[in-house]
């Protein structure tokens, strides 16, 4: 791969995906792109290079995808998973009592695992959530991993990693080496493909937002676009959660973190106060509080 091969592909990642790559990352693209190329029955990315600046949309598209897909397993970081246990959803069961919905966003939501373990969290809130209205929407730039997620199904090695014991044999259904997660739990979680550098105002607004190891691989000026516009998108005590690499120290002032909640962060219009050691109490729940 050449400079001028390496220079149009940063270029072209960029504006394609807002993958911002730096002048050193060359290991990577090739590590990405040489399999896709010996697929294509080229010797190298230089040819790959020279056919996509042919005109070639589909193995430009195709370039991408193996570009920004990322690595994904079961309640990755585990940390995000136990606030929504332990604070979100009873905060919000409080918060949200008179209409008894619930919308959860998962951005770059990938192969599945991500959505899946919210929507486990979900379920085993039991009597929590009774009757009622989940709704999990899971988004991703890549429709092969989309088409992944929508099937449900995972290898041995994917199921191991991340994925407690009890929850596979709870949630999921053996056949030879792979691992399908039941139906009722696929139900729960729509898949649509999207891309977070366009406008996304029409999946409407939710109470939590996950878009967790995406916002790493993007500019300074991308990130804080991108969390302007997920502020518009959260209910005014919605809930947003990042990785655990991942700040919006230096790049916005539109969310704060919430206190002793890593990871987890409210917009600027929601004050929070607590309840209790180990419970999240945004704006909304002030007169819930006053009265207990």
């Amino acid at each position: 791969m050449t400079p001028s091969d390496y220079e149009y592909l940063r270029k072209l990642l960029k504006e394609r995906s807002g993958l911002d790559l730096s002048a050193d990352k060359q290991y990577l693209v090739e590590s990405r792109l040489l399999p896709l190329a010996r697929k294509s029955s080229l010797p190298g990315i230089s040819e790959l290079v020279e056919k996509m600046k042919g005109g070639a949309a589909a193995l430009t598209a195709e370039v991408v995808e193996a570009m920004t897909t990322n690595e994904t397993f079961f309640f990755r970081d585990k940390i995000p998973f136990d606030h929504l246990r332990e604070a979100v959803i009873p905060a919000m069961v409080q918060a949200r009592a008179a209409r008894r919905s619930l919308r959860i966003w998962c951005a770059a939501s990938s192969t599945g695992q991500e959505p899946y373990s919210i929507a486990m969290c979900l379920k085993e809130a039991g009597s929590l959530l009774s009757g009622w209205r989940t709704e999990i929407v899971a988004t991703d730039l890549s429709q092969a991993v989309l088409e992944k997620s929508k099937a449900g199904i995972f290898s041995q090695f994917e199921v191991q990693r991340g994925l407690p014991i009890g929850l596979l044999v709870k949630y999921f259904t053996q056949n030879g080496e792979l691992w399908q997660i039941n139906a009722e739990i696929r139900s729960m979680v729509q898949h649509r493909q999207l891309n977070l550098l366009q406008d996304f105002s029409h999946l409407g607004v939710f109470d939590i937002i996950f878009c967790r190891n995406v916002l790493i691989y993007f500019d300074q000026h991308t990130k804080a676009n991108i969390f302007e516009r997920l502020s518009r998108m959260l209910e005014p005590d919605g809930v947003l959660a990042l990785g655990a690499a991942e700040s919006v120290v230096g790049i916005t002032n539109t969310f704060k973190p919430y206190p002793e909640r890593r990871g987890l962060y409210r917009t600027n219009i929601a004050p929070v106060i607590r309840v209790g050691a180990s419970t999240l109490v945004p704006q909304t729940l002030r007169a819930v509080a006053a009265a207990s």
